[in-house]
């Protein structure tokens, strides 16, 4: 930051309490800067603007999560990237926890058991949540999906039906070709779950939107925790709808494991029996 910028930081770190109930001209004068410096400050911390800052800045105070978003800077020694990445992360998944709509969760868990497949759609890291989740499909039960390629997400979302459900995935809610695969989804009838990180354009299509707030900005050094709540409420997802199937499904589910280890202690048997002897 600008050392005028570092102003607005330290009088905000020092007495967030009075900074909520300060307004823009207020702040700029509590800290000795311009307006257009608040701005700045405020676009600098990941934020929209003013408003926006003071918005997450209430709801960090309302929710008792600590203030870690501790920059990083290139001088930093390991001990101190740790720290800070992992206040950093753990920060923004308790916000994550604490903010998750649990009704929209039992909602989402709904369609996805009574679901006959299950299309997961993403791009960027938003992709990658896509793939772990078409990896669960044990425990959705049905079989899932999860094409990187457009073309394939949209014609599998055109081509399916009422039981079929849609899991479009966008950080920002605005991802095009995710729009577009979800609308293709609801043209065809099926149901279709947002999983994103505010409100917008992609919650309102959806039948049912969990909004997963992280503290996620554009540093470039900043972790993508956004990526990370969303592997987590994946895992909600799926776990809650195996709970809901019948006792054999969770039977089978719990012999697949079994067999998946007794099938690694097998392979890094043969592995050790075939390896070259050494002298």
């Amino acid at each position: 930051m600008r050392r005028s910028e570092r102003n607005v930081a330290e009088l905000v770190l020092s007495d967030p309490v009075r900074v909520v109930n300060l307004t823009m001209a207020g702040l700029a004068e509590a800290a000795g800067v311009s307006e257009p410096t608040v701005m700045r400050f405020s676009a600098s911390v990941g934020c929209s603007g003013f408003q926006d800052f003071k918005i997450q800045l209430a709801q960090t105070l309302a929710l008792g999560l600590p203030l870690t978003h501790s920059g990083i800077e290139a001088g930093d020694s390991g001990a101190a990237l740790s720290e800070k990445i992992f206040d950093h992360t753990i920060s923004s998944l308790d916000r994550a926890r604490r903010t998750l709509d649990h009704d929209a969760v039992e909602r989402a868990i709904d369609l996805l058991h009574g679901a006959s497949d299950v299309l997961f759609v993403g791009f960027g890291a938003s992709g990658i949540i896509a793939q772990d989740a078409q990896q669960k499909f044990p425990l959705f039960g049905v079989p899932c999906q999860a094409p990187a390629d457009f073309h394939q997400q949209f014609i599998a979302a055109t081509m399916g039906g009422p039981r079929s459900v849609t899991v479009a995935i966008s950080n920002t809610g605005s991802t095009s070709q995710v729009l577009t695969v979800a609308r293709a989804a609801k043209a065809a009838g099926s149901p279709v779950i947002a999983l994103t990180g505010q409100p917008g354009a992609l919650s309102d299509l959806a039948d049912v939107a969990l909004v997963v707030q992280t503290f996620e900005d554009t540093d470039i050094y900043t972790p993508t925790t956004s990526r990370l709540a969303g592997l987590v409420v994946i895992d909600v997802l799926a776990t809650g709808v195996a709970l809901r199937r019948p006792a054999e499904h969770r039977e089978a589910i719990h012999h697949m494991k079994n067999e998946l280890a007794a099938m690694r202690k097998g392979a890094a048997a043969t592995a050790a029996d075939s390896a070259p002897a050494t002298e």
